[in-house]
């Protein structure tokens, strides 16, 4: 099984990824955010794993172009997970699954398996 990996393909973040993990020799299947949209059910398994204030990125342009009143109303997993479904991009990138059923966020080889 490969590690699967989501997130917008045109993010340096998730380019940089991407290219670590084919330089390892690692199959990583692709899951485009813009295409194929928010799985709700890896969200939920996401934010179990990590919790909203890891996945949740509120640093990132998309997240400061949304309307002060939505940022405001996030005060939990919920809220958090109703802004990521229509808001992809304010998902802290790339999330990935690992084989192992572990998930990470952001690039962070050293926490990877090689």
């Amino acid at each position: 099984m490969d590690p699967i990996v989501y997130g917008i393909p045109n993010c340096d973040t998730v380019k940089k990824a991407r290219t670590w993990l084919a330089d390892h020799g690692l199959n990583a299947v692709f899951h485009d955010f813009k295409k194929q949209g928010v799985p709700e059910a890896e969200l939920n398994a996401w934010l179990t794993a990590v919790g909203w204030e890891t996945l949740l990125n509120r640093k990132g342009t998309s997240w400061r172009k949304l309307e002060a009143a939505v940022q405001a109303g996030v005060t939990g997993s919920e809220s958090a997970k109703q802004v990521m479904l229509v808001h992809a991009s304010t998902i802290k990138r790339p999330v990935i699954a690992w084989p192992s059923g572990r998930v990470t966020v952001g690039f962070s080889p050293d926490q990877w398996p090689a």
